[in-house]
């Protein structure tokens, strides 16, 4: 189902993991963007060279081009319990090319939606956190790669959008943004399998990750990115929203 017109822009969509009003918190000035992000040795593609979740799939599609880590305090900002959202979305911003070139830190951002009106005034500096409608529009405002959104009903679960899923990365799709109320952490979605049961999965790229990895050989066995069954990783109580990521 596509995100329906009869939401209202300013309703509560990915709801946080804490209570929405935060105290503010000193943040990197506006100025850091992709000038000081390119100075970070962030991970490429960190899900290469991960074995399939299961024998024989039946059907396999992963996302085109190249992307960058974006993870808690990649860019020395502690953003723990309110930052994964930012994160995807540099994510998905870094994609294509997998370059930090065009990708705006978190304080850019939130003066982009302050800026724009999605956001009232004092959105700056502060620890709100954004969903998915938030991302589509940055990719839009800083030029980035098309963002188109889903809007999947509480109690429907993911596992009937696998068909939209596969689609758009067979056509050549970028990460996707995920992000609900129940279920509020944000994460980025790679790619999906599907077995020669009934069994489903889809590759979960988290960004909840705090610290400095060395290698994807780390992430991979500590579960930041890897295959997930789409039955236990996602929650049938919670609605969800997409951001499907497309070349512009």
């Amino acid at each position: 189902m596509h995100f329906p017109g009869s939401i209202r822009r300013n309703q509560a969509l990915d709801k946080p993991l804490e209570p929405q009003k935060r105290p503010a918190t000193r943040i990197c000035p506006a100025s850091v963007t992709a000038a000081a992000l390119s100075a970070l040795e962030l991970l490429k593609d960190p899900h290469l060279g991960l074995a399939l979740p299961c024998q024989s799939p039946t059907r396999l599609a992963l996302l085109s081009g190249h992307y960058l880590y974006y993870h808690y305090g990649c860019d020395g900002l502690d953003d723990r319990g309110w930052g994964c959202g930012y994160r995807t979305l540099q994510t998905l911003c870094s994609w294509p090319e997998g370059q930090s070139s065009g990708v705006p830190g978190l304080a850019a951002i939130q003066a982009a939606l302050e800026d724009i009106g999605d956001k009232p005034p004092g959105f700056r500096n502060s620890r709100n956190w954004i969903g998915c409608v938030e991302a589509s529009l940055c990719l839009e405002h800083f030029g980035g790669p098309q963002g188109r959104l889903c809007h999947v009903p509480r109690g429907a679960g993911v596992l009937p959008e696998l068909e939209r899923l596969y689609f758009h990365f067979t056509e050549g799709g970028g990460p996707v943004m995920v992000g609900g109320d129940a279920d509020a952490q944000s994460k980025a979605l790679l790619g999906v399998c599907e077995g020669p049961a009934t069994e489903a999965y889809v590759l979960i790229l988290d960004p909840h990750y705090w610290g400095t990895p060395k290698n994807s050989s780390e992430l991979q066995a500590a579960g930041w990115v890897g295959w997930r069954k789409v039955s236990s990783v996602f929650d049938s109580s919670s609605f969800y929203n997409l951001c499907l990521t497309r070349r512009t």
